[in-house]
């Protein structure tokens, strides 16, 4: 495993994270306590030691999942989560905890659900905590970014950040806050087939010469990118991609076709797809969707495969530019997402 560190900070995080929602959620199958701590447990052993959770998932359950997992470890890890739900008032079953429910970032309500928080991971220190799909309204708040200020001066937040979309039309919101305020990090989807918005956020943080880095989420595009889709692929019930229409299926076993040239025998499809976040330095750590101990090891293993050679970076640039050979169909995005056209 290798390591980075947030610019001018002084917390380092594994270049591979563990993001809970798949073992918290039920979006991607029902895991018992014990199966979800054995892969924390494997996840930790491998050299992963940045652990992303969020108050809602499950409501509370990924938080209470990592105090369960490392009562002894809390000077090993990093602990990331998300406050911004209000999950409490308008809360669910227990097990999905994704259904968009209304949010409440009143500068009490933050510092009442960090102190849950804190309370569910046994712990009294929150190494990032993330506003959680943040809107623009928040982003002028400055009641609200100074609460975070207090809470980080009181030692009860050590850096702070911003989680967005896709519940949300991200983009804009992203630029404006990483402009607007000193934040740390922006987590957000990004990845070889989801180059956008995610390519617009790095170029706003370098053209605003801001230190924000990036923490990476679904960085195989829900799987596609592991490879092993093909047309026949049937996801189990539960799964919330089973749901998703079936040319999303066709198309991505397409696309995936054309970027078979980065696996070689030192290197799988999964770990050329973190390599390739990776070879920007803006990317603090990336969260694979991890259900299984198999993939965990492979992920894990990641930053020590091949890195991208220039020209295998240049043929994936140029294989996105062209929709790589497939038909483009209409993104169907929420909120706004294009960018402005120049004149």
């Amino acid at each position: 495993m290798r390591f980075r560190t947030y610019k001018n900070t002084d917390l380092s995080v594994s270049e591979v994270g563990f993001g809970l929602w798949t073992i918290s959620t039920g979006w991607w199958g029902q895991f018992t306590a014990g199966e979800a701590i054995a892969l924390m447990h494997k996840a930790f052993d491998l050299g992963i030691t940045l652990f992303d959770a969020a108050d809602t998932y499950g409501n509370g359950l990924s938080e209470e999942l990592i105090a369960k997992a490392f009562p002894k470890q809390r000077e090993e890890i990093v602990i990331a989560t998300k406050v911004g739900y209000d999950f409490v008032t308008h809360g669910e079953t227990r097990g999905r905890g994704q259904r968009e429910i209304p949010q409440d970032f009143s500068p009490d309500a933050i510092t009442r659900a960090t102190e849950a928080a804190l309370r569910r991971l046994k712990t009294d220190r929150i190494d990032l905590l993330q506003l959680h799909n943040i809107r623009m309204e928040q982003i002028e708040d400055d009641a609200l970014w100074t609460r975070l200020e207090e809470l980080k001066t009181s030692g009860k937040v050590r850096c702070s950040g911003v989680a967005l979309g896709p519940a949300i039309g991200w983009m804009y919101e992203g630029i404006n806050c990483i402009r607007e305020r000193e934040i740390t990090s922006v987590q957000h989807i990004y990845n070889l087939l989801e180059q956008h918005p995610g390519q617009a956020l790095h170029r706003a943080a370098a053209e605003a010469d801001k230190d924000t880095m990036f923490l990476i989420r679904v960085p195989h595009s829900s799987g596609m990118l592991e490879g092993k889709y093909t047309p026949d692929t049937v996801f189990p019930p539960g799964d919330h991609r089973l749901h998703r229409p079936r040319s999303w299926l066709l198309n991505g076993v397409q696309k995936v076709d054309r970027l078979r040239f980065l696996e070689g025998p030192d290197r799988t499809l999964g770990q050329a797809a973190l390599q390739w976040l990776l070879a920007d330095e803006r990317v603090a750590s990336t969260l694979p969707n991890i259900y299984e101990e198999a993939q965990l090891i492979e992920f894990a293993q990641a930053p020590e495969s091949p890195r991208l050679t220039n020209e295998e970076m240049a043929k994936i640039a140029e294989l996105y530019e062209e929709n790589f050979g497939v038909e483009r169909e209409e993104p169907k995005f929420k909120g706004t997402m294009e960018l402005p056209v120049a004149v």
